[in-house]
């Protein structure tokens, strides 16, 4: 239930979603009072979303710090890896991987065995159920990679019935309870998830070291053009960082994370 129903709320919160509910509210209402009220929330809703500046100084706000690989001092039984996003594959039959808009994640997690700050790797989160019969998922798919860049593939864990971030926490917890009840762990996933994501492994009685991947936020100067005029990339990018603040609120009400 809880699933379907974050689902709903997603669709609802979304910046998008809340603009065409009212314009339609907008439309129908017969108050041009009101109308006028509901143009103008509207309008400043549109230049909020739109402000990359502002954007980006959210992101800045909410994502945690880069680590440095040279930072890192110990080495880790497990790094563990959530999918979402890793692959973007666009056949089944395809020869080839290609990484998704989260790929990012993958190659940080090879960069981290590469160097020998983790020993294992545990890739969390299911796909459509017949690619994962097939073993064709996304986490077979990242591992394949993986595997391809030169990681043993008996070095690479899956856990693949996961369907969100609580169940990532949850399933991984009874896998690394189980093969590395006293090992260390660092949790992999992208930087603006990683509050979410790391709570919720807590939660699940497993502590993590952090390794944020795949940066929205940017540390480049804004031009004074950047902040006047409207930017379309700006409002996909706020609504990933909204969607995971609504996301962070409902995990934190419900006892997730």
């Amino acid at each position: 239930m809880f699933y379907f129903l974050s689902k709903a709320i997603d669709f609802l919160a979304m910046p998008t979603s809340i603009i065409l509910m009212l314009l339609f509210y907008g439309y129908v209402v017969r108050s041009e009072k009101t109308r006028k009220r509901v143009i103008g929330c509207i309008f400043i809703l549109l230049l909020l979303f739109s402000n990359l500046p502002l954007v980006m100084w959210s992101f800045n706000q909410w994502e945690p710090q880069a680590v440095n690989l040279g930072d890192i001092k110990a080495q880790y039984d497990v790094g563990i890896l959530l999918s979402g996003g890793l692959i973007n594959s666009q056949q089944r039959d395809e020869d080839h991987v290609s990484l998704g808009r989260s790929g990012d994640r993958v190659l940080q997690t090879y960069l981290l065995y590469h160097t020998g700050k983790i020993k294992k790797i545990l890739i969390t989160g299911t796909s459509a159920n017949e690619l994962v019969a097939m073993k064709k998922g996304e986490t077979r798919r990242a591992a394949e990679l993986l595997v391809s860049w030169g990681v043993p593939a008996h070095d690479i864990i899956f856990e693949e019935k996961a369907r969100n971030t609580r169940e990532n926490a949850v399933f991984s917890a009874k896998i690394l309870k189980q093969k590395f009840p006293s090992g260390k762990y660092i949790l992999i996933t992208s930087a603006f998830h990683m509050r979410r994501s790391a709570g919720c492994f807590e939660k699940a009685g497993i502590q993590t070291t952090i390794f944020p991947a795949d940066f929205y936020g940017g540390y480049n100067r804004m031009s004074f053009r950047d902040a006047i005029i409207p930017d379309p990339d700006a409002i996909a990018y706020f609504s990933v960082l909204w969607h995971e603040w609504i996301g962070y609120v409902v995990y934190k009400m419900v006892g997730y994370c």
